[in-house]
């Protein structure tokens, strides 16, 4: 089982990996065996989302942004039952909904922490609605304020923290809270069974980056800055946005624990099922 790692430990980690020239990879695992994998690979971090759980049972990513199941607890139950012990000496950090106004977000903090996580990223996150839903919800008190909120908490307890944005002020507001790493997002992830249909462009998600990279910048010029979703999906993907924007790194998930294993899991038991029998 992996230990829980200090915000100086991670960040230790992941500067040695920056000065190297290595490209950072962050995965997110559903479960154990996802998890073990990885670390073996050389992932540099393991996160646990929602929507890991209803991704590996099949379902599209998106079920994670619906109000299906409690985000929190999914989280804080594959966490602590079947990720962290599955793991030896890599970083775990959890998808927590900072939104939830029926939890106590210092006790939830100090839930994330006492089962093992080492950090936080904000998952579900509200920065992915827009329109008129967004300003409702913003209106109500719901917003994406409540997510800085949360990652300025974890700061204050001396968590290492991570934040999905998708426009220049959610990200402005992260860096303002403290956040340790900046993650790009760039929507569903394209590719495989269930992936999307409508992902942008890859430079187009280039040119989204660089945009939420410099409102990143300005506000803090030692921020690191990583990629992830729409029509990044591969490694040659995740190395052309490295190459066109400030990205050191990439964050997998359907990328990794669904697309592979899709085409593996197809491909072995077509083989299996073309075996002959005896006469």
């Amino acid at each position: 089982m992996s230990k829980r790692f200090t915000r100086t430990e991670i960040l230790g980690r992941l500067k040695a990996q920056i000065e190297a020239k290595q490209s950072i990879l962050v995965v997110g695992a559903g479960n154990g065996l996802v998890a073990r994998c990885a670390e073996q690979a050389g992932a540099d971090l393991v996160v646990v989302y929602n929507s890991g759980y209803f991704r590996l049972n099949g379902h599209p990513s998106m079920v994670g942004n619906l109000p299906v199941g409690d985000a929190n607890e999914i989280m804080l139950r594959l966490g602590e039952r079947a990720v962290i012990p599955a793991t030896k000496d890599i970083p775990v950090v959890g998808g927590a909904y900072g939104v939830d106004p029926t939890r106590d977000m210092d006790r939830l903090l100090e839930q994330i922490s006492g089962v093992g996580f080492s950090g936080i990223i904000n998952f579900p996150t509200v920065g992915r609605i827009d329109g008129q839903y967004r300003k409702d919800l913003e209106a109500a008190g719901l917003g994406f304020c409540r997510e800085a909120d949360m990652v300025r908490r974890a700061r204050d307890k001396d968590m290492f923290t991570m934040a999905y944005v998708y426009s220049p002020e959610d990200t402005r507001m992260m860096v303002e809270a403290g956040v340790d790493v900046i993650v790009g997002h760039c929507g569903l992830t394209a590719g495989g069974d269930v992936g999307s249909l409508n992902a942008m462009p890859l430079d187009n998600a280039v040119s989204t980056l660089k945009t939420l990279f410099e409102a990143a910048k300005s506000a803090r010029e030692d921020i690191i800055l990583l990629s992830h979703g729409g029509p990044i999906s591969s490694p040659e993907d995740a190395e052309y946005v490295n190459f066109h924007t400030d990205a050191v790194g990439f964050v997998a998930a359907s990328s990794v624990e669904r697309i592979p294993i899709e085409e593996t899991l197809k491909s072995a038991c077509r083989s299996f099922k073309s075996i002959k029998v005896q006469r």
